[in-house]
């Protein structure tokens, strides 16, 4: 919930990210930058439809937790 309150700002990485980045493979880079729009881009479309941020706050984290999800359950190369 605490991770979701912050997607509703514009999305701007900063030079923290991008050096933490840096070290990343590129394949991971995209992906948790995809993730990061695309969650943000949720936050948007309920600001537009004007629902209450905490609802909008919830829904952000249900697709955080799905994404996650997602990466936990991805096949590792072998």
């Amino acid at each position: 919930m605490e991770a979701s309150w912050h997607r509703g700002k514009r999305y701007r990485p900063g030079r923290e990210l991008a050096r933490r980045q840096a070290s990343q493979p590129p394949a991971v880079r995209d992906r948790a930058g995809r993730g990061n729009r695309r969650r943000n881009q949720l936050w948007k479309q309920f600001d537009a439809r004007d629902k209450r941020p905490t609802i909008a706050a919830v829904a952000v984290a249900r697709e955080l937790a799905g994404w996650c999800w997602s990466l936990a359950a991805m096949d590792e190369p072998s």
